[in-house]
C-alpha cells in the first residue's frame, strides 16, 4: 500500500512541479500558495490511504483528486495515462500497429465501422457491419473500449482471431488477421471533380497528423503533373485538428512569402510567437475555395482563418467549431503526460476565434458561448470586416440542414446500420446505377414499422412534463386543449420523415454503399450530391463572381 502511494503521489508530485516550474516566475505569494497546498493535499491523500475504514486504491483515489483539478479548467487540460498516451500517439503520428478495422458500438454490439484499405481486415474480407463477438476468444460483450484496442493493437506481424457475426450467413465466420503498422492517412481522398479537363482539384483532410502538409502537397503536384489546375477545393469539414506544424505548413502551400499564418499568445507577453510562411508555395495563384463546417476545430480553424484573411481562398460552409486554444504535452513518470493549454492563437488579423469560456459551478464545469457584445470586428487584407469569438464563420454561409430529432434518433438504435446489413444480405451485389429512390426509401420506412421503431421528441416530453404539472393542480378543464395538441404533434412528427427526406437518404446511401465499396469510392461518390462543393465550384468556375465574394477589385 505504501508502494503504491508513493508511486502515485509522485505522479501528482510531478503534475504540480510541471505547474510550479512553468509559473517558477510567479510572485512569491503564488509560489507559497502552490506548495502550502500541494502539502496539505499530500498528507490528506496519505491519511486516507492509511486510514479509512474501507480498502482504498490509491491510484483511483489519486486519479480522481486530479481530474477534479483539471476538471475547474478547460476541457482540453487533462491527465494521460498510459492508454491515453498510445492514443495521443495515434493522433499525433497516425500510426500504430493494428489490423486497419475501424470499430464502435452500435445497438450494444461491437461492429466493424469501416476496414481500412491496403490492411489484415480489409484484405481478408472483413466488411462494414460485421458484427465482432469475440476478439481472441473473448467475448466482445464484456470488453471495453480499451480492452477492445489493446486486443486489437499489437506488434506488426503477431496475429489476433474474430469471430463475426454477418448478416445472411448461418454461423460465426472466423478470421486469423495479421497485424502490421498502421499509417492513418491524415489526405483520404485527392482528385478530380468531374471530367480532369475541367481542371477542378479536390483534397480530403481529416485530420493533421505528423506529415500532412507533405500530403496535401504532393496531392496538388500530382493533380498538376496530371492536367492542368485550374481550381482547388480543400475540404476540412468534420476535421478536429491536430499538429500546429502542419497547419503551418498546408497554409504556407497558398500563401506567399513571409506572410503571417497565425499568432500564439499565452499568458505572459513574452511567450507570444508568430507562425509565417515557410518552403515554397505550390498553389500560389490557383483559385482556392475551403470547405467547413461545425466539427472543422482547431487547426483547421488555424488553415481557414488564415487563407480568409489574406483573401486569398473562398470558405464555404458552416461556422466552424470554435477552438482557439493551444495544448502542449509535458511528459511525466511512468509514461504518463499532462496535456496543458498554454496559450490562444490569432488569425493574421489579430482575432481570436474562441467561442466558448469554461468554468464551474455546482454541477460541474460549465461552458457559456462568447456573447455578441464582446465579438469585435476585424478587417482582412483586403477590408473585408470578419469577427471574433465566435469561429471561423464562412464568406458563403451554406448549412445541409438540421440534424432532426428523427435522424438522432435513427442514428441512436443503429437504424440505418443494420437495415443497410439486411440490404447487402438480399443484395450480393449492389446493383447497376444505385441510388436511394422512393421504392427503396419506402422500404426502410417499412423496415422501421416492423421493427417497432419509436422515439419522443423533446415537444412530447415537454407536453407530458405540462400535463403532469396540470393534473397535479386539478386543472382539469384543459384536459382537452392538451389532448388537442398532443394530435396535432403526432400529426407533424409523421410528417418528419418526408421533411427530413433528403438527408435520411443520404445517410442511407453512406450506411449502404459502405458494405460495398472500400473508404475511397465511398468518398468519391459522396461527392457527386455534394450541395457545399457545388456551390464552392460554381465560384471557382466563375473568376467574377468569386472576387465579388472575396471583395477584390
Amino acid at each position: 500500500m505504501r508502494r503504491r502511494f508513493q508511486l502515485a503521489a509522485l505522479v501528482l508530485f510531478s503534475v504540480l512541479l510541471g505547474v510550479v516550474g512553468a509559473g517558477f516566475f510567479q510572485p512569491d505569494d503564488d509560489f507559497f500558495a502552490i506548495r502550502k497546498n500541494f502539502t496539505i493535499f499530500g498528507n490528506l491523500y496519505e491519511e486516507l490511504s492509511a486510514g479509512y475504514v474501507d480498502d482504498v486504491d490509491p491510484e483511483t483515489l489519486m486519479r480522481t483528486g486530479i481530474d477534479a483539478m483539471l476538471g475547474t479548467l478547460d476541457p482540453y487540460t487533462v491527465f494521460l495515462d498510459e492508454a491515453d498516451n498510445e492514443d495521443m500517439d495515434i493522433i499525433t503520428r497516425g500510426r500504430y500497429g493494428g489490423v486497419g478495422l475501424g470499430v464502435d458500438r452500435r445497438g450494444g454490439n461491437l461492429v466493424v465501422v469501416v476496414p481500412f484499405e491496403g490492411y489484415s481486415g480489409y484484405e481478408q474480407g472483413v466488411r462494414a457491419g460485421d458484427v465482432i463477438k469475440t476478439i481472441d476468444g473473448q467475448p466482445t460483450d464484456e470488453l471495453s473500449s480499451a480492452d477492445v484496442s489493446n486486443l486489437l493493437r499489437g506488434a506488426p506481424g503477431s496475429t489476433v482471431e474474430l469471430e463475426i457475426e454477418r448478416e445472411g450467413e448461418p454461423g460465426l465466420l472466423r478470421f486469423v488477421l495479421t497485424r502490421s503498422e498502421i499509417r492513418l492517412n491524415s489526405v483520404t481522398y485527392a482528385g478530380w471533380i468531374g471530367e480532369q479537363s475541367d481542371g477542378l482539384g479536390y483534397v480530403r483532410l481529416e485530420r493533421f497528423t505528423q506529415g500532412a502538409a507533405d500530403e496535401v502537397r504532393a496531392a496538388i503536384e500530382r493533380l498538376s503533373s496530371e492536367g492542368n489546375l485550374e481550381g482547388f477545393v480543400l475540404d476540412l469539414r468534420g476535421n478536429p485538428g491536430g499538429l500546429l506544424e502542419e497547419a503551418v505548413g498546408i497554409s504556407s502551400l497558398f500563401l506567399p512569402a513571409a506572410a503571417v499564418i497565425v499568432s500564439v499568445r499565452g499568458r505572459e507577453a513574452e511567450t507570444e510567437r508568430t507562425y509565417r510562411t515557410r518552403g515554397t508555395p505550390v498553389a500560389l495563384d490557383i483559385p482556392v475555395a475551403v470547405l467547413v463546417n461545425g466539427s472543422s476545430a482547431s487547426a483547421s480553424e488555424i488553415v481557414a482563418g488564415a487563407l480568409q484573411d489574406h483573401d486569398r481562398a473562398v470558405i464555404v460552409g458552416e461556422t466552424t467549431f470554435g477552438k482557439g486554444l493551444v495544448q502542449i504535452v509535458r511528459a511525466l513518470p511512468y509514461n504518463t503526460s499532462l496535456k496543458m493549454t498554454t496559450a490562444r492563437y490569432y488569425t493574421p488579423s489579430g482575432r481570436s476565434i474562441q467561442a466558448y469560456t469554461y468554468g464551474r459551478d455546482d454541477t460541474g464545469r460549465t461552458s457559456d458561448a462568447i456573447p455578441d457584445s464582446l465579438r469585435r470586428a476585424f478587417q482582412t487584407m483586403g477590408g473585408r470586416t470578419v469577427m471574433s469569438g465566435h469561429g471561423i464563420e464562412p464568406d458563403v454561409m451554406m448549412s445541409l440542414g438540421e440534424f432532426s430529432e428523427l435522424e438522432e434518433a435513427l442514428v441512436r438504435t443503429a437504424a440505418f446500420f443494420l437495415y443497410a446489413n439486411r440490404y447487402a444480405a438480399d443484395h450480393p451485389a449492389l446493383p447497376d446505377g444505385f441510388a436511394v429512390d422512393d421504392a427503396l426509401l419506402d422500404d426502410f420506412q417499412a423496415y422501421l414499422a416492423d421493427e417497432d421503431f419509436a422515439y419522443n421528441t423533446r415537444a412530447e416530453r415537454a407536453l407530458d412534463e405540462l400535463e403532469a404539472d396540470l393534473e397535479a393542480a386539478d386543472y382539469d378543464a384543459t384536459d382537452d386543449e392538451i389532448e388537442g395538441l398532443r394530435a396535432e404533434l403526432i400529426d407533424e412528427k409523421e410528417a418528419d420523415f418526408e421533411r427530413h427526406a433528403p438527408r435520411l437518404r443520404e445517410r442511407l446511401r453512406q450506411e449502404i454503399l459502405a458494405r460495398y465499396v472500400g473508404q475511397t469510392d465511398q468518398i468519391r461518390a459522396s461527392l457527386r450530391a455534394d450541395a457545399q462543393l457545388e456551390e464552392a465550384l460554381g465560384l471557382l468556375r466563375d473568376p467574377s463572381a468569386l472576387d465579388r465574394t472575396l471583395a477584390r477589385n
